[in-house]
């Protein structure tokens, strides 16, 4: 079964776009792309409109950086960074060499390495109000 790939005898649905909560999606579309490492599918300033997807699988799910501000998602937002929550979470090949890389580039880490049996994992902000997960899966 592939990544994002939801398979029975009748259909297959294709995950295709997934959207994050942000306070400002120009914001956020810079930090995406220059600190993140994803690259533009889609930006319009005038419209707030911001999509990024991995520079590893441009072709494959994208994330739509979506304006919560006023909205019920910004409660949603504020109460998953309160309770510690990651909004999503990232695969990475090497969880630690990933971590030197954001941190190099300023992104403010949660300082817990956790290691559980599936895979090595370690939380990070946005910088846009959202904790997220970086994780390394064990062979």
């Amino acid at each position: 079964m592939g990544v994002g790939r939801i398979y029975s005898e009748e259909h297959i649905l294709i995950l295709s776009l997934v959207s994050i909560p942000v306070q400002n999606p120009i914001e956020a579309h810079e930090l995406y792309t220059s600190k993140l490492g994803f690259i533009t599918k889609e930006f319009n300033p005038e419209l707030n409109l911001a999509i990024v997807a991995s520079s590893e699988d441009p072709q494959g799910v994208s994330i739509l950086l979506e304006p919560c501000k006023g909205t019920f998602a910004e409660s949603y937002q504020t109460s998953a960074y309160k309770a510690n929550l990651p909004i999503m979470i990232f695969s990475t090949q090497n969880v630690e060499t990933e971590l030197e890389r954001l941190k190099a580039q300023g992104v403010k880490l949660r300082p817990e390495l956790n290691n559980p049996e599936w895979g090595l994992m370690n939380m990070f902000e946005d910088g846009c109000g959202n904790i997220l997960m970086l994780e390394e899966k064990s062979a």
